[in-house]
């Protein structure tokens, strides 16, 4: 029987054929359904994309809606390279004021008394003093340096005096290096009295530097400035102060005040710099800072003006042993004096000038120099002009979108149609943005209450546009308070009622595309019955066929076998004839 399938083996018939052409002329509502569905996805992904634009004109929208744009304001120096910092609120008075600062405020500072801490050996032998320990402002590092033409090699490991020794062996014994506890330098001397040569460009230690060695032509070169300095990162006990801190308990507690503000120390445990943090991180207002070069502590207010900066300790306390409670320096706090439009001199603590300090409320000025500066204050015209540009532009995506989408062309009497040009509601939500967009807006002053009233206007495509824009830019330099009143008053406004439109669109979209989505799910499940029945169809039709083949097959082997039978054939005809 499987050779019976064979289209036409039996009955010469191509019923195989047959039955194609049969069923394709059973699929053609099926075809015509899954037409139905393509356009229905084509109308979907147009209104999908639609909606994409829609969202991208209700941001716009939603950024003209913002309560700071017609208020915003820019600031500006009319000094050239001006580096006051200037910065305005929303809804600052516009105009321009001349501000002349005969003083700016600086910080109170108290200066301690340089060199608090001895040399960097008790006596002038330095043959215990290694480079690595000395208490120098910089740390000297491992190479060469150069005398008079001739290298010297250092390792952090020599001492002071292993170098000394060097520098005499290096210049053939002419040059000679000795330290003076007294004064805390170094001296070299030249034996020829020959001018003394310091460095090479090619030196790579900086033993030098850290010594305060330079050239100046002579035979004797000392040191610029004494060498021993604190160490920082030690406790007090061994950080080398001159001074004994005394004011301590057995354990070698202490405390002492800044501003009121009390701060504890451990001589054998706290460092100067653990100290200072302590400080900075206080209450008491100051920063403390210690100056490896001059050797001294610093402290500063950390505001402007002309404050003061008090300090209290018992005698022979930490204070005292920094050198910060007799022999400082004062340097007093300033207070920024300026006048106002060529008013009476003002004086503030802060260099920042703002409204409590110059009655301009919402202007605040911040001043580095002593100079007089026009600053002017006007509305942000470039901002809100950008964000109506904006709008503009997200409008007109929608509109030619949906003129695109919708429209019918004819040419040579064939007319051609578009995605959606048979979709009456979304054609109407361009007529209902173009309508909106005209419509003046009620209970609004005679100045702005249409789009035309500052420069914009539709033209016949509906794109909408500036049309004037000398009459933009007066709008918005001179009526911003009206433009906000026409784009923002609520529910009446014009980007309210844009916004409410668009949100109801978005919407429409939406379920537009939730219907042709639904509507084609049915169609699949008419499509699957439908083919289901086909295929039914098509299996009987190929059984009725294979059952005729098979009959068609048995009949013409019964006819064989009773032609056989009698011996009727070509063969039997022959002989026949012979007799």
């Amino acid at each position: 029987m499987a050779g019976l399938q064979l289209s036409g083996l039996a009955s010469g018939l191509d019923w195989k054929s047959l039955v194609d052409q049969l069923m394709q002329l059973e699929h053609a509502p099926v075809d015509r359904i899954q037409r139905e569905q393509d356009k229905n996805d084509q109308q979907a992904a147009a209104i999908k994309g639609l909606g994409t634009k829609l969202t991208a004109l209700q941001t716009a929208v939603t950024n003209i809606k913002d309560q700071t744009l017609f208020s915003g304001r820019t600031t500006v120096s009319g000094t050239t390279g001006s580096t006051w910092t200037l910065a305005s609120t929303s809804g600052t008075a516009t105009g321009s004021h001349a501000i002349a600062v005969s003083q700016v405020a600086t910080k109170a500072r108290r200066d301690g008394v340089v060199d608090i801490t001895g040399g960097i050996s008790a006596t002038d032998s330095v043959a215990g003093v290694t480079l690595a320990t000395m208490r120098t402002a910089g740390v000297v590092t491992a190479g060469k340096f150069t005398v008079n033409g001739h290298p010297i090699t250092v390792a952090t490991t020599d001492t002071l005096e292993d170098v000394f020794n060097a520098i005499h062996t290096a210049t053939g014994n002419d040059v000679t290096a000795t330290y003076s506890a007294a004064d805390d330098k170094i001296t070299l001397a030249s034996a020829s009295n020959a001018t003394i040569t310091l460095g090479a460009a090619n030196d790579t230690s900086n033993f030098l530097q850290v010594l305060k060695l330079a050239n100046n032509g002579t035979d004797t070169v000392a040191s610029y400035g004494k060498l021993g300095t604190a160490r920082v990162s030690t406790p007090f006990a061994t950080a080398g102060l001159k001074t004994a801190i005394t004011a301590v308990d057995g354990a070698g507690a202490g405390t002492f005040s800044i501003n009121g503000v009390d701060i504890a120390y451990n001589v054998n445990t706290d460092s100067m710099s653990t100290v200072l943090k302590r400080i900075n991180a206080s209450s008491a207002g100051v920063t403390g800072s210690y100056d490896a070069v001059n050797d001294r502590v610093v402290l500063a207010n950390n505001t402007t003006g002309d404050l003061g900066i008090t300090l209290s300790e018992s005698a022979g306390g930490l204070l005292g042993a920094l050198r910060l409670t007799s022999g400082y320096t004062a340097v007093s706090g300033k207070n920024a004096e300026y006048s106002i439009d060529g008013g009476p001199t003002l004086i503030s603590a802060s260099n920042t000038l703002d409204g409590t300090a110059h009655g301009i409320a919402g202007l605040s000025v911040t001043v580095d120099s002593a100079t007089t500066q026009t600053i002017t204050v006007a509305a942000d015209t470039a901002k809100m002009r950008a964000k109506i540009q904006d709008f503009l532009s997200a409008y007109n995506a929608v509109q030619s979108y949906i003129d695109d989408k919708s429209k019918i062309t004819s040419t040579n009497g064939k007319v051609t149609t578009s995605v959606l040009s048979s979709n009456r509601d979304v054609q109407d939500w361009a007529r209902q943005m173009r309508s909106l967009a005209f419509n003046t807006i009620p209970g609004l002053s005679d100045t702005i209450k249409q789009i035309s009233d500052f420069g914009l206007d539709l033209d016949r495509d509906g794109q909408m546009s500036i049309k004037d824009s000398v009459k933009l830019d007066a709008a918005l330099a001179d009526h911003p308070t009206d433009l906000e009143k026409f784009f923002n008053t609520s529910s009446t406004g014009f980007a309210a009622k844009f916004d409410t439109l668009v949100g109801k669109l978005i919407h429409s979209g939406s379920d537009s595309q939730d219907r042709l989505a639904k509507t084609n799910s049915a169609l699949d499940t008419q499509i699957a019955d439908m083919e289901r029945r086909l295929t039914q169809q098509r299996e009987l039709l190929t059984n009725s066929f294979i059952a005729m083949e098979s009959a068609q097959s048995k009949i013409q082997q019964q006819s064989q076998t009773i032609s056989n039978a009698f011996g009727v054939g070509s063969g039997s005809g022959s002989s026949s004839s012979k007799r």
